[in-house]
């Protein structure tokens, strides 16, 4: 369920004509899954963290678009400064609770295929930094979205938020790299594609189910989807070196980009839902 980008406009609820041919495909993808609701505000994790649940995104593949909920979260540095993971489409009302948190100055984007909406955030916040991750720069210029990186993620958290998380690129994978984050005050590990855990209950679409249920992403047994699984053959020790080191931060929570996040059992949950790396 992987391999395409964080992109692609808020769901429609209603037609004003007779639909044809693509307007079915669109209308079967956006009644498919039910969204996290209440969308487009903040939601308390833990000291200093929030969530943020948006729109569904209709993503192109397998010659469709396939609906995925979005997650963003921001942490509130010691500095009072604000950190965006992987921002979800922008509104007045949820930038305005933003603004009451305190000035944004880090919009992340955790893997190349999450950074669609951080232009649009960067300009709505000129002062803040735009990090990139790894390969994401060439990946915006192939699908022509407009975003402009000042700086890049590394193994290591910058000066600036160092205080508050800690950091490392997961690595293994042919397609892609994960920069991972882990909230101390919190005890939070975060992460994007990392792990997924779509709830079946939430999926109308029967096709859509099983498509979930047999990439290995489904509640309760969320994963890293098969196609991007896949991309770590050959290259598991690289992962498993990563998930050892994610292990040693015992996360109490994992907030995920899509899907049900776990606000308990983190590190029984990591475990769990990355314990195909240590299949040979």
């Amino acid at each position: 369920m992987g391999w395409i980008d964080e992109s692609g406009g808020a769901v429609r609820r209603e037609w004003r004509s007779a639909p044809n041919l693509g307007q079915l495909r669109s209308r079967w993808s956006e009644q498919a899954m039910e969204l996290y609701e209440p969308i487009n505000t903040l939601k308390p994790v833990g000291p200093e963290i929030w969530i943020a649940d948006g729109p569904i995104v209709r993503m192109a593949m397998y010659g469709t678009k396939i609906p995925f909920p979005t997650r963003m979260t921001v942490v509130r540095l010691q500095s009072g400064e604000l950190w965006c993971h992987s921002p979800i489409a922008p509104c007045d009302s949820l930038q305005a609770e933003v603004d009451a948190l305190g000035p944004v100055r880090h919009l992340v984007s955790p893997n190349k295929i999450h950074y669609a909406h951080i232009g649009t955030w960067a300009k709505a916040y000129p002062e803040a930094i735009a990090w990139a991750s790894p390969g994401v720069r060439d990946r915006a210029a192939q699908q022509n979205i407009p975003v402009t990186f000042h700086a890049d993620l590394t193994d290591d958290p910058p000066p600036q938020w160092r205080a508050d998380l800690d950091q490392l690129i997961f690595r293994g994978s042919r397609f892609m790299d994960e920069a991972v984050f882990f909230h101390r005050a919190s005890s939070t590990l975060i992460v994007a594609d990392l792990i997924e855990n779509f709830e079946l209950n939430k999926v109308q679409n029967w096709g859509l189910r099983m498509a979930m249920k047999l990439s290995g992403c489904s509640d309760p047994d969320g994963k890293m989807p098969l196609d991007l699984r896949l991309t770590f053959m050959g290259q598991k020790a690289q992962g498993r070196e990563c998930l050892h080191r994610l292990l040693q931060w015992h996360p109490e929570k994992v907030i995920l980009a899509h899907g049900r996040w776990y606000p308990s059992n983190g590190e029984v949950e990591l475990k769990r839902a990355l314990r195909w790396l240590e299949r040979l």
